[in-house]
């Protein structure tokens, strides 16, 4: 007898519909009476010892005859527990205990447990929308994973959490409660406050505005000073000041963070921006994404959201420079020799560093220790095109008493600062409406940044200036040109004065005339 049941398999971010066929009859030539084909892994091949213990274990039937397990189509690698539902029920359509046609209609994941139980699975949201997508009447997942699949629409969605309720289901013996969410109120509802605030940061009025410009048009950022000045304080206030997610932008960042298997039990969406901090000791594969089994990285799992390097210098330079094309691509593609992978990878980076070893390079009170050319060897642990791609180079210096000392609520809040941005926003997006895949300055493509970047007469000598004196790049020149454009947004201009460009400018530090001593 053959029956045939239907599973998944993620591929990138997306998934696949994988056919289980479970034939059964047949002489049994050698001790082993089950056979599972169609290029498995090995958690699916152990997967045939916890599937029989739970179907036993449940009071069901445990077939004695020859099983041939095909998962379809052959030629793609099959990973993960997440087969066992799906055979365990194909194996008991061909004993008789489960209605073979009604199987088929479904599509079920979940890893079984000894005892017959269900245990939770990475990758459900992709899966859920391509079972939508393939018209099946409905999707059995794990319960702890129920409301991950039921923010997909116009599909059935049932959490189970043992094998038995399954086949009670299909047999008619009791009937199964259908999870569903609604998208939107979710979403509205689920927003929270992460807790801190750009108010709580005294003074340091120059570094607030680079990080609202930043803000305003998802430019990358670095901040270099001493220890104890503020930039790792600063940087994780920057998703206070973005706006918020789209449920759009929701729905992509959550299918990511379903793959990696990082949303937390009865989570159905992923409501705020992340914001990603890896330590620098992480590995390029770490960081970028990949392995043996490819999945997501660092970069993709900040996918419309924040990028955290602290003590840049610190990280490898082979990492730092694998970051180079995503940043300008927005996305990571990822080689094996068998497959190819797409991750998306458009996320905001702050780095902060710095100035040298020691620390104190610049420092108006303290002395820089560092001998000559220190200062330099460790500035250049950092390459000129992974530079070029930053777009604010930021100087944080210490805070003085009286600024400490303020008075408190005398600062600007994320509140505030948030409205600028949104407009500044809302802004680009029309701008940008006609252009797939823009929606803000910084992603702006080159062949338009001169007409929309426009500047006068004055504005140009001022920007030639500045490319003689600091042998800026032609990618510089562009970084200026948007980054002038975002502050003029935020000034709601709609031209690029030569004090928006000034102000750009002024935010390269690093490629400041005798910065380095």
């Amino acid at each position: 007898m053959l029956v045939k049941t239907f599973a998944c398999a993620v591929h990138g971010v997306d998934a696949r519909v994988i056919t289980v066929e479970v034939n059964s009859g047949g002489p049994i030539t050698d001790k082993n009476n089950y056979f599972l084909v169609g290029l498995p892994d090995n958690a699916v091949r152990e997967g045939h010892q916890r599937i029989e213990a739970a179907i036993k274990n449940s009071g069901l039937k445990v077939s004695r005859v020859k099983l041939v397990v095909n998962l379809a189509p052959a030629d793609i690698r099959k990973e993960g527990s997440s087969y066992d539902l799906p055979i365990a029920m194909g194996i008991l359509g061909c004993t008789g205990q489960a209605p073979a046609e009604e199987l088929s209609q479904y599509m079920m994941m979940g890893e079984l447990s000894l005892d017959g139980g269900i245990r939770p699975v990475k990758g459900v949201l992709p899966m859920a929308i391509e079972a939508r997508n393939k018209g099946f009447k409905g999707l059995f997942v794990p319960a702890e994973n129920a409301r991950e699949a039921a923010i997909v629409n116009k599909l059935e969605v049932y959490g189970v959490s043992s094998l038995n309720e399954v086949v009670d289901f299909f047999n008619g013996n009791s009937k199964l409660n259908r999870v569903e969410v609604n998208t939107r109120l979710e979403f509205l509802a689920g927003r929270q406050s992460n807790g801190v605030d750009f108010a709580d940061v005294m003074g340091q009025q120059n570094i607030k505005r680079a990080l609202e410009i930043a803000a305003a048009g998802g430019h990358n950022v670095i901040l270099i000073g001493p220890p104890g000045s503020g930039k790792t304080m600063l940087a994780r206030r920057l998703p206070t000041i973005l706006p918020p997610l789209s449920l759009e932008e929701a729905l992509e960042t959550t299918k990511i963070h379903s793959v990696a298997g990082l949303l937390p039990p009865d989570t159905s969406l992923v409501k705020n921006r992340p914001f990603r901090s890896p330590h620098h000791t992480i590995s390029d594969v770490a960081l970028v994404g990949g392995g043996s089994h490819p999945s997501p990285g660092e970069i993709s799992l900040a996918h419309n959201g924040v990028l955290f390097l602290d003590e840049l210098p610190e990280f490898r330079r082979s990492v730092l420079e694998v970051l180079r094309q995503p940043m300008e691509e927005q996305k990571v593609t990822i080689s094996r020799a068998r497959v190819t992978v797409d991750y998306p990878a458009g996320f905001m980076m702050i780095a902060s560093m710095n100035p040298c070893p020691c620390g104190y390079h610049n420092h108006p009170e303290k002395d820089c220790v560092c001998g000559p050319g220190e200062v330099k060897r460790y500035l250049n642990k950092i390459s000129g095109p992974l530079l070029d791609r930053i777009d604010l180079h930021v100087e944080v210096t210490p805070v003085s008493y009286e600024e400490l000392a303020g008075k408190k609520g005398s600062e600007r809040s994320s509140n505030d600062i948030i409205n600028a941005v949104t407009k500044a926003r809302k802004t680009q997006q029309k701008r940008f409406a006609k252009m797939e895949g823009v929606y803000f300055n910084a992603k702006m493509p080159s062949n338009l940044v001169r007409s929309i970047c426009e500047i006068d007469t004055a504005g140009r000598a001022l920007l030639k200036r500045a490319m003689e004196n600091l042998k800026l790049s032609a990618r510089a020149y562009d970084r200026i040109l948007k980054v002038s454009r975002t502050i003029a947004d935020l000034d709601q201009s709609e031209r690029i004065l030569p004090e928006h460009l000034a102000e750009a400018i002024h935010f390269r530090n690093l490629d400041r005339e005798g910065w380095l001593g």
